[in-house]
């Protein structure tokens, strides 16, 4: 369960405050605003604020005061032509913030993103909550024979039970010292010290706040197929927000990032030639083998 009875109270509540603005809103992201969607076991993500719209994209591209008589399909065209070309500043125009409850592991993989404001939960001024993430048995899996670090084939379901009483025990003794240092009998060790043998599997809360552009640079890696699942799955449930935010620059950003494959000058050349017939093979393409693996895996060819 990633929130209490009362944390959704309190969540209610803060909806119900009506509030007035003369700035531009979204009303899908209004419907939005503070309510937690889950993700994997106990964790979430709330939107708690935003600014912009496609409309500011569109605004700071053109530098102008406001809508005047342009079509939306102008605007749609605009943006579109600006993820194509890779244009960063228009996009920087707006931001969003999110509150995201995250299991530790996953946000030292998130915080290498460094292009955002972060606000992390103190274990050294509260106590952490005894919650920590467990595997679905499908995800758990061996490691992969050709990606360093990643996973490979699932393991059989009675060895997959095993990896996760091995889990779900290490992580409940862990939490039971760290309750039993923080009590009086043992002399009420400092928190700071306490937490800092908890498993990597424990939970913690931040608030992120982060431009459109670089958020966009954040989904593209994190919403990959390569990409660990546990942090995949928050960009995928946050590529639905970034589509009620600014739907045109989400559409763009699916076409031209998403589902697109950047060639290199030398996968250019070898695509110029197989297009004139040529037999073209690794050996004399001037690609690398994991170059040219890639490249065919693109186009839907054997890569022998």
């Amino acid at each position: 369960m990633a929130l209490t009875p009362e944390q959704r109270a309190e969540i209610a509540a803060q909806r119900n405050i009506p509030q007035q603005t003369s700035r531009p809103t979204v009303a899908a992201m209004e419907a939005l605003l503070f309510e937690p969607i889950d993700v994997l076991d106990h964790g979430f993500i709330r939107v708690v604020d935003y600014m912009g719209n496609d409309g500011a994209i569109v605004q700071a591209a053109r530098v102008s005061y406001g809508t005047g008589t342009r079509r939306v399909s102008e605007d749609a065209g605009l943006i579109r032509y600006l993820m194509r070309h890779r244009h960063s500043s228009p996009f920087e125009m707006c931001e969003i913030k999110f509150h995201i409850k995250l299991p530790l592991f996953v946000a030292r993989q998130w915080i290498r993103h460094r292009m955002a404001n972060v606000n992390e939960y103190s274990a050294r001024y509260s106590v952490l909550d005894k919650e920590f993430y467990l595997p679905d048995l499908s995800q758990i899996a061996t490691q992969s024979a050709t990606n360093n670090q990643g996973r490979g084939e699932v393991i059989n379901p009675v060895q997959a039970q095993e990896v996760l009483e091995i889990f779900r025990r290490d992580a409940t003794k862990c939490y039971q010292d760290y309750e039993e240092l923080l009590s009086p009998e043992q002399g009420s060790v400092a928190r700071e010290l306490a937490r800092i043998n908890l498993t990597l599997n424990m939970y913690t809360q931040w608030y992120w706040k982060i431009d459109l552009h670089n958020f966009m640079h954040f989904l593209a890696l994190r919403a990959d197929p390569h990409a660990q699942y546990e942090i995949r799955v928050y960009a995928e449930k946050m590529i639905e927000i970034l589509k009620a935010w600014v739907p045109h620059t989400a559409a763009a950003f699916e076409e031209y990032r998403l589902g697109a494959y950047n060639f290199s000058a030398g996968m250019l050349k070898v695509l110029r030639r197989l297009l004139e017939g040529e037999a073209v093979t690794q050996e004399n393409s001037s690609l690398t083998k994991r170059e040219w693996n890639e490249m065919m895996a693109v186009l839907g060819r054997s890569s022998s």
